[in-house]
């Protein structure tokens, strides 16, 4: 019982006493918002992909995802005809 208060009053204290923030947080720290990128690809029978990443998407790595959804998606309608 003595531990559970006094980690109730730990708490307690750590909420009326936070931390400071930091005038410069975010600011050559490392912890900066990753740059997306987002490309938007038309398939085969009218559908569409969206690819995002933090890494650069170049026009060969686009088509080439977009082939192998295609791929995929024929091979689960063919599933399905069967």
């Amino acid at each position: 019982m003595n531990a559970t208060k006094e980690a109730m009053l730990r708490e307690f204290a750590r909420v009326q006493n936070p931390l400071e923030t930091r005038e410069d947080a975010g600011s050559g720290d490392g912890l900066d918002e990753p740059e997306l990128h987002r490309e938007e690809i038309e398939l085969p029978d009218g559908g569409q992909l969206v690819l995002t990443d933090i890494e650069d998407i170049t026009p060969e790595r686009a088509e080439k995802t977009a082939a192998r959804i295609a791929r995929i998606l024929n091979s689960k309608e063919r599933d399905r005809q069967s």
